[in-house]
This record gives structure tokens, C-alpha cells and sequence, in this order.
């Protein structure tokens, strides 16, 4: 019996050999099958009736629009069949499900669960919160509080000007009546100043009282209405926390031998919760469906479809792998025992690679370092510059590493012999007054020949070593653009980066409020190629021990 959501393909495949590996989820190029499924998928959602979602597709309806996740995983059934599963992450705006699409791992949403039950036990609670923020006495507490505190702050700073400008007053009388006064006047007079002095600062004590029993009564009115938003967010914490908890122990994942294990003991750390949306993933979604219907997994690819979002970079129909927070302790179960491609990411690409030094002396070693090379050691792969320069260098005193460059980067890399020549290298970095220049290839043609792109950049928490666009907590990132030339749909230009943050000119290429046009080769915001078409071509700063100006080229190989 073939299963419900098993589609066979339209298009012939019977020439097309099987991968002997299953994918390796987190870095993979898409096999010819999960691309054909994929498309077929992609044709599908193009004319699809049976459910409503805005993609951001049309430009004239980008409200409330918003693209979403798709992956395909090609199975083999019990009597040999091949076919693909299809599913998309997270739920569809008119929250059904359509038949196209494997279940959820755990639907939330039947009707009578306990989380709709939970979740309408939530909405009445903030709909008392809404209630209490709305009421008009609560609103012209606060006004009147927030009125209070300010004229306090004032009037209090006032009069101790006031206080302080009569002390000085004071003094000075006593001082030209020492000059003036005979003995008996002088002590009448300071007798009178000492008394202004006990008044002024009575007063003081008076009014601070005063505003004191004030504010007691206002407060005692406002908190008459905080104390029951402080109970009934304690009540909404309490009941969403269990309500959480309930709905980790409900997801339960199986493995190729239907061992089953539940998100709370996948995570197995009671200090960190599971992210939210964990099983909601594409990937989990089909590999459950494929355990629990006796398919083998054959090869899988997960594609964006819709508008990019206002943070990450997403691509309309490019592939991306799966996330690093959410599904990768889900598909390590998941995947026990299954034997799959090799993770590319542990391999050392970089063996075989020469590291030219263009400049030496005393102070400084200035190199090109080739793509795929590490500025630095990584966790799995200890080869980089900086330990084939100490290796080369065992007598070099300084930290040697003054900047870096991203691994998949060429260019010119910068280090430092000395410790002296190093602190200063870092201050020009820092002080911004070393000049940099790189040359990229984007995969698309600008509207523009130049420009300055300002989008503030922060480490992806749930998908490292991705960067986000964040206007709140993000670290300002700016980038100047110069176009060089247009050919095939493709632009060369130049980057100038005015801060130097990670992966800066790769995400401001890539963003749709940046260039909207990722560099080619770019696996991390655009598609894999040959290489990333990115060089640091040009440098120029002050030599840290002679202050001479010191400027190199490198011409980039693409």
C-alpha cells in the first residue's frame, strides 16, 4: 500500500543512478532527484488552490507577506518505488494542512487539545492585561505619577541650587563683616545667617516630606492596578512555561529503527530548553513521515520560496541547509546509523594550498592568503595562516594576527612579528584609518554604480556562523560600493568596508535591503560555486616602527 502523502515523480528518472549516501543535512549540493522534486514542488506551489499564504511573490500585495521554508526528501518504498515526500516549516498563514504535505511530527492544533485549550487560557489572560492598560482611571494614575516625579525632580534640584547659592551668600557677608563689624554686631549678625541656614534646610525637609506623602498616595493608587498585572503575568508565565513543557515532552522523533525520543530528552539539558519551533522544521517533518511509513531516505533538499525576510538572507528558490539550533540535535537522532555524505565543513581544504608572502621585514609579514584558508585555527581544522606562520616565525614575539579574513576570503592578510608593531597595527584598525579595498563578483546586475549600505549585524544565535540584520542589538556595519563593469548578468565591484564585522560585505551584498545581489559563490547567502568571488585586493597603512605609508595589491584570480 503506497502511503498518502508518497508522490511519484512526473518527470522520467529511471536514468538517473542513486546516491549511495543519504544528504548530509547542514552542507550539501542538492542530488539531480531532490532538484527535480524540488522543481515539480515549486510548480506545484505556483498554482496552488488549496491553501492561503502570502509568499510576497506579487509586489502589489506585500502585506502581512512572508516566505517560508520547503523541503523535498526522495524515498524508496517496500517494493522498490521511487517517490518524494514534500513539507515546509513551521505552519501556513490559514494554518491548514494541505494533502500535498507530510503532518506535522505532533499537531498542536487538534481540535480540543490541550495547547488550544492552554493558548485560550493565555488570550484571556492578556485580554484582562489589555483591559487594565486601557482602563482610564490606571492611565491618569500613571500620567499623573509620571507628572508628579518629574515636577519633584526639578523643584528639588531648584532649591538646592537655591540652598547652595545662599551658603555662598552667606559666607560672603561673614567674610566683609569680619572687616567691618565690631565683635558684638559680627556674632548678632551670624547668629541671624545661622538661623536663615536651620530655615532653608527645614523647608527643604518639609517639602521632601511633602512630596514624599504624595507620591505614598498616588503609588498606592497605581499599584492598586500593577499588583494584579504583576499576578496575572506571573499566572500567563506559569501557564505558558507548562504549556511549553507539555508540548517538549508531546514531540516525540523517531530514527530509522523507530526508536523514539522526545524533544526534552534530545536536548537532555535542564539549563537550555529546546528553541522554540523545534520539530516544526521541514526536515524532521519528512524524515518522521519516511520512518513511520517503512520508506527509506534516498536524498533530501530544503529550498526557500517567498519574499527574503527582514533579518536573514533568504533567496527565492535557492537551497539551503538545514538549521544549527533547532534541527541539528533533532536530525543527529533522527539519523543514527544512517550513512551519509561527508561533512565538507571538517575537511581540510587547505592542504594542499601555498601561503605567498608578498612583503617581510623586521616588524611585519604581509601575505596573500588563498580561499578556503583560515586566518586563524578552528575547532576541527588547525591549519591557517597563523599556524604556519608561527611554525615558519618560532621566534616572532608579537600575537602575529592583527586582522582576519573570513576562510572562503582571499587577499591580503596583515601580521605582526612584534608585540610593539602589533598594538599599534591594531590601533590604526581600530581608529579606522587603514585603507581597504575588495573585489567581488555578484551574481546579478545593480540599478546604481555606487552607493553606501548601513545594515547593523549580529551572530544568527539559532543558525551559526550566520550573521542577522538587527536594528536593535545589531553592531553598526557600513560598506561603500563602487560598480568596475557588467557582463553576462553579472557585476564586478569594489568594497570598501568602513567597519569590519563578520561576514559585513557578504550579508550587505546579499540583503534585500542591501545590494539584494549575493556574491557569486557564496554558500552562506547565495549558491555554491567553484569559490567565493571575494579578494582583499588592496591595503594601506602607516608602518608601525618607520611611520611610513605602506600600500599593496593583490590581483584577484576571478
Amino acid at each position: 500500500m503506497i502511503p498518502k502523502h508518497f508522490h511519484f515523480f512526473k518527470k522520467d528518472i529511471s536514468d538517473i543512478e542513486l546516491p549511495e549516501k543519504f544528504t548530509f543535512p547542514f552542507y550539501y549540493q542538492p542530488h539531480a532527484l531532490a532538484i527535480i522534486a524540488s522543481k515539480e514542488l515549486q510548480g506545484y506551489l505556483k498554482y496552488k488552490t488549496d491553501f492561503k499564504h502570502n509568499f510576497g511573490l506579487n509586489e502589489d500585495h506585500l502585506e502581512n507577506a512572508i516566505g517560508k521554508m520547503f523541503g523535498v526528501l526522495v524515498v524508496q518504498n517496500a517494493e522498490n518505488q521511487i517517490g518524494y515526500l514534500a513539507s515546509f516549516s513551521g505552519k501556513l498563514q490559514d494554518k491548514s494542512l494541505p494533502e500535498k504535505f507530510v503532518p506535522p511530527v505532533f499537531n498542536m492544533r487538534t481540535e480540543g487539545s490541550f495547547y488550544i485549550k492552554g493558548e485560550l487560557e493565555i488570550d484571556a489572560i492578556n485580554a484582562q492585561l489589555t483591559e487594565i492598560h486601557k482602563n482610564p482611571d490606571y492611565k491618569e494614575y500613571l500620567k499623573k505619577l509620571e507628572d508628579l516625579e518629574n515636577t519633584i525632580v526639578k523643584d528639588l534640584d531648584y532649591q538646592r541650587k537655591k540652598i547652595n547659592k545662599a551658603r555662598s551668600l552667606r559666607k560672603q557677608k561673614k567674610k566683609e563683616a569680619k572687616k567691618s563689624l565690631n565683635i558684638l554686631d559680627y556674632q548678632n549678625l551670624e547668629k541671624s545667617l545661622k538661623q536663615e541656614s536651620y530655615n532653608q534646610q527645614f523647608f527643604y525637609k518639609e517639602l521632601v516630606a511633602y512630596y514624599d506623602d504624595k507620591l505614598h498616595n498616588l503609588k498606592k493608587k497605581v499599584n492598586f492596578y500593577t499588583k494584579q498585572i504583576e499576578v496575572l503575568k506571573s499566572e500567563r508565565k506559569e501557564k505558558s512555561n507548562f504549556l511549553q513543557q507539555t508540548l517538549f515532552s508531546k514531540y516525540a522523533f523517531l530514527d530509522k529503527d523507530k526508536n523514539l525520543k522526545s524533544l526534552l530528552d534530545i536536548f537532555n539539558d535542564p539549563d537550555l530548553q529546546p528553541p522554540a519551533g523545534s520539530g516544526e522544521c521541514a526536515a524532521p517533518k519528512l524524515l518522521q513521515y519516511a520512518f513511520a511509513n517503512h520508506l527509506k531516505p534516498i536524498c533530501m533538499a530544503e529550498f526557500w520560496w517567498g519574499i527574503s525576510p527582514n533579518s536573514a538572507v533568504r533567496k527565492h528558490q535557492n537551497y539551503y541547509p538545514a538549521c544549527q539550533s533547532r534541527c541539528k540535535p533533532i536530525l543527529g537522532h533522527m539519523l543514527k546509523g544512517t550513512t551519509m555524505d561527508s561533512n565538507v565543513l571538517l575537511e581540510n581544504l587547505s592542504a594542499e594550498k601555498q601561503l605567498e608572502i608578498i612583503f617581510e621585514d623586521d616588524d611585519l609579514i604581509i601575505v596573500n592568503k588563498p580561499s578556503e584558508f583560515l586566518s586563524v585555527p578552528g575547532k576541527t581544522i588547525t591549519d591557517s595562516v597563523y599556524t604556519r606562520i608561527k611554525k615558519q616565525y618560532p621566534n616572532a614575539t608579537g600575537p602575529l594576527i592583527v586582522h582576519r579574513l573570513d576562510m572562503s576570503t582571499s587577499g591580503i592578510l596583515v601580521l605582526t612579528k612584534t608585540k610593539e608593531a602589533n598594538k599599534k597595527l591594531q590601533s590604526q584598525f581600530i581608529n579606522r584609518t587603514v585603507k581597504k579595498r575588495y573585489i567581488a563578483l555578484l551574481d546579478g546586475h545593480l540599478p546604481k554604480e555606487s552607493g553606501k549600505i548601513k545594515l547593523p549585524l549580529r551572530v544568527d544565535l539559532d543558525d551559526r556562523p550566520k550573521q542577522l540584520v538587527d536594528f536593535i542589538h545589531g553592531k553598526n556595519a557600513e560598506t561603500r560600493w563602487t560598480v568596475i563593469a557588467k557582463k553576462d548578468n553579472k557585476t564586478r565591484v569594489y568594497f570598501y568596508p568602513i567597519t569590519g564585522r563578520t561576514h559585513q560585505l557578504r550579508v550587505h551584498a546579499a540583503h534585500k535591503n542591501g545590494l539584494n545581489t549575493p556574491i557569486i559563490g557564496d554558500d552562506l547567502y547565495g549558491e555554491k560555486s567553484n569559490r567565493l568571488h571575494l579578494h582583499a585586493e588592496y591595503i594601506s597603512f602607516l608602518h608601525p616602527t618607520t611611520n611610513e605609508k605602506m600600500t599593496f595589491k593583490v590581483d584577484a584570480d576571478f
